[in-house]
């Protein structure tokens, strides 16, 4: 039952992924965002019904917003739709009038529902999260300073139907000419390019990317991931059926200690419950050092506030040289029972650098 805390796209690869694979109406990625049609039919962009929003938080910032023209109704909305029809929870963005409603719907209806007048730079981010009792609806202009506009108690689905939910980014009308609602940056603040290379089986797969982007190897089975930049760049490698694995980064051109230059990499974990996790996060220049510096980092339900602490990572964390060791003891796994995100922080004095951030994903233990 993977958190939609976990679902992250900056729509930066012009592709629909897999994880919108509920996805109707003709919408598109392209530009950098997802396009959902606004028509007299009906388009969303759409997870399966396979998630859960138990304790999770999602955010999103809206582009463009379906114009009223000579509709009676014409809107774009945020839900997550619970197992029974009509039950759900969200925002939607009214372009008749001008407003933007708070809503925890049964049968397609919230006779407690809160609408505010909608203020495209005021509300260009919108962020649901729930902790277990209440349900939060957060607006921000710029996806970093957040004011809550409605707090609700939780219903009781959310909890009921924790790997049933889908989430799902919408837009119709009743009359008038056809236009777009326009989604970005989802659960992200990342906007970089994304280049992807992908292998599977024994093999060796290689992003490489230049000036400030982000290059992206995946693998799957015995392998190995290396993603190589040049200039102010990420990077991300993973590897799934190792034991451990390693990623390197070469920033060439590029001297240290400017590596507060640096935007995050994405580097996925895939940890094991119950079992000893290692991996080992090296940068390749020549003579560099992380002397000095100490290294944090937390696995959370969600990024920022609204996450909940899963695991502080701290105290499994070595700096050694150019390198940055992660060593979670069996005992400790074993505790860990959900997905989630996570974030590794460099620190020296008052510089922090984040070097890498992605999302966590827990293989749930059989042998006890």
């Amino acid at each position: 039952m993977p958190s939609l805390s976990t679902l992250i796209d900056n729509f930066n690869d012009g592709v629909i992924g897999p994880d919108w694979g509920n996805s109707y109406g003709g919408v598109t990625e392209s530009g950098g965002v997802a396009h959902v049609p606004c028509t007299a039919g009906f388009a969303g962009l759409q997870t399966a019904y396979s998630w859960t929003f138990a304790g999770a938080a999602i955010f999103v910032k809206i582009g463009t917003v379906p114009a009223a023209d000579t509709a009676t109704e014409a809107y774009c909305g945020v839900l997550v739709n619970g197992d029974a029809g009509g039950t759900r929870i969200g925002f939607t963005i009214k372009s008749v009038g001008a407003t933007l409603r708070m809503q925890s719907d049964s049968g397609y209806f919230d006779p407690d529902a809160v609408e505010i007048a909608y203020n495209a730079t005021v509300h260009a981010f919108l962020r649901l999260s729930e902790d277990g009792t209440n349900v939060y609806w957060d607006t921000s202009p710029d996806g970093s300073t957040w004011t809550n506009r409605r707090t609700a108690p939780s219903p009781a689905w959310i909890a009921a139907a924790v790997d049933v939910c889908a989430l799902d980014l919408s837009s119709h009308r009743d009359a008038g000419a056809d236009d777009e609602a326009t989604y970005d940056l989802f659960n992200t603040l990342s906007n970089g390019a994304v280049y992807t290379g992908t292998a599977t089986g024994s093999a060796l797969s290689t992003g490489t990317a230049t000036g400030v982007r982000t290059a992206v190897g995946a693998i799957t089975g015995s392998a190995q991931a290396n993603a190589g930049v040049t200039g102010i760049a990420t990077f991300h490698g993973s590897a799934v059926g190792s034991a451990q694995s390693d990623a390197s980064a070469v920033s060439a051109g590029n001297e240290f200690p400017e590596v507060a230059n640096l935007a995050a990499g994405r580097w996925d974990l895939r940890i094991e419950q119950g079992g000893t996790f290692i991996q080992t996060f090296t940068v390749t220049d020549v003579g560099f050092t992380w002397d000095g510096w100490s290294a944090r980092a937390q696995i959370r339900t969600a990024p920022a506030d609204s996450g909940a602490l899963l695991l502080d990572l701290a105290d499994y964390l070595t700096v050694t040289g150019a390198a940055v060791r992660l060593a979670i003891p069996a005992a400790i796994t074993e505790a860990l029972d959900r997905n989630g995100v996570w974030d590794l922080e460099m620190v020296n004095g008052p510089a922090v650098v984040r070097i890498l951030e992605g999302k966590v994903r827990v293989s749930l233990e059989v042998t006890r």
